[in-house]
């Protein structure tokens, strides 16, 4: 099979092979937990135990509000202790649920999902676990799973690509619990007749891509797809381009083009959802960059602090200069560490150096360089001129909405430029002069 990609793209120093190798390792969390009841996309979920309540292990704590919205479990046993505001990962305060962990886990006992599995038994148990897309969007999966017609899905692709820098954490799922990906992919196709599986990987991976092959060699309805190891491949957009040549635009839904695409840890926990009605409580973590002492990957229960992370790295390097939560092309700056992982925590790194602060901007220097390596296909360039001069108009005309905020342009710009920014500023507020009609 030809190796997949799409045009554009960049091609950044990777840095996997610092915690590539190391497998995951379990932690468990000290001191109190904190969890956020807004982790996803969509509506907060509502508490629904109250300060002074003891807790078990995956026991609901916060109920998903309306459809597009998510639950959200306990990680540890233990009492609740103050329900209020706290800071998260991105530098905003959520209402929180703090749980004093009591170290005994104790276990809320679901009973398991007994098959035959209905379309109905499968969808229910996915949004009764609250899982959501751990690829970064956090999009509630059961809402992505109900389609306005079932017939109409012909793809269920894996994401597989993992292509942000230093990320480690679905290559480490892949090599170590291959299988219950493939289950948990296999229990998606039951929803969608018409559909095949596709579990699509970049080709740095090649002892993954053989070993799934391996493994799916008899399974009609799945196959391997090897992508081009380039950055942003594991876009939703681009890696179904990559996969089908079908596009999408800002006004589709990929089930508009006849796809469902799950990332890798995503399709694992609905396999535990699903067979053994296991709540998302925890996720793997990777702790790397040049500022981490020994970088790893982490099974992290949610509400374990940031700074434990850290702890169990072996610490940080004392000139470390910037701390991201996330990938270093897409993910956010972090000021605290006492912070919490929540659903949507893939990583965190720390660098010696932090290369954008020390840069100096000049002008644009119209070469160009943005736009030859923009996924969309956009004049990265103007666009910025666009939000920066706040006109809405030229900015729309020039499709600004299309732009996913990748940050290739920013990557690439030899004049050091926040386009990135400018644009992401913009389309907000095109999307609040919308809502206001």
């Amino acid at each position: 099979m030809s190796i997949l990609t799409f045009k554009g793209g960049v091609h950044p120093y990777d840095g996997k092979e610092l915690s590539k190798d190391v497998a995951v390792r379990k932690i468990l969390p000290e001191g109190e937990l904190v969890f956020p009841v807004s982790q996803h996309i969509g509506a907060p979920a509502k508490p629904v135990v109250e300060v002074g309540e003891r807790v078990l292990k995956g026991q609901l704590i916060a109920g998903a509000d309306g459809f597009v919205s998510a639950n959200i479990h306990s990680s540890v046993s233990g009492t609740v202790k103050k329900i209020e505001k706290r800071l998260v990962p991105n530098g905003s305060k959520v209402l929180s649920i703090i749980i004093e962990n009591d170290n005994l886990y104790e276990e809320y006992n679901y009973g398991p999902n007994n098959e035959p599995w209905s379309k109905d038994t499968i969808r229910k148990a996915v949004k009764d676990c609250g899982v959501v897309g751990l690829g970064g969007a956090c999009f509630p999966t059961h809402v992505k799973l109900t389609p306005k017609d079932d017939k109409s899905i012909d793809y269920v692709i894996v994401n597989a690509a993992e292509c942000e820098p230093y990320i480690t954490s679905d290559y480490r799922r892949l090599v170590e619990q291959p299988s219950e990906v493939i289950e948990g992919l296999k229990i998606v196709l039951k929803l969608f007749e018409n559909a095949k599986g596709v579990i699509a990987v970049e080709n740095n991976k090649p002892d993954v891509i053989e070993n799934l092959k391996k493994l799916t060699e008899k399974e009609d309805k799945i196959s391997v797809a090897e992508l081009k190891t380039k950055y942003p491949q594991g876009s939703e957009r681009h890696i179904i381009y990559a996969v089908t040549k079908r596009k999408i635009n800002s006004s589709m839904l990929p089930a508009d083009a006849g796809c469902i695409v799950d990332n890798v840890d995503t399709i694992y926990n609905i396999y535990r959802a699903v067979k053994f009605n296991k709540p998302l409580t925890e996720r793997i973590v990777t702790v790397s960059g040049d500022g981490i002492n020994s970088p790893c990957n982490l099974e992290v229960p949610f509400g374990t602090s940031h700074a434990q992370l850290v702890k169990e790295a072996g610490g940080m390097d004392e000139n470390v200069e910037k701390i991201i939560s996330g990938g270093p092309m897409m993910g956010q700056a972090m000021f605290s560490l006492e912070v919490p992982v929540i659903k949507g925590s893939s990583a965190l790194l720390a660098f010696k150096q932090d290369e954008i602060s020390r840069a100096t901007m000049t002008n644009c220097l119209n070469c160009g360089k943005c736009a030859m390596v923009c996924p969309e296909g956009l004049i990265c360039a103007k666009l910025a001129h666009a939000a920066d001069a706040n006109d809405m108009e030229a900015f729309v005309k020039m499709h600004g909405m299309e732009c996913i905020e990748c940050g290739t342009c920013n990557y690439n710009c030899p004049a050091n430029r926040n386009i990135t920014q400018s644009v992401r500023t913009m389309k907000r507020k095109v999307q609040a002069a919308r809502r206001k009609g």
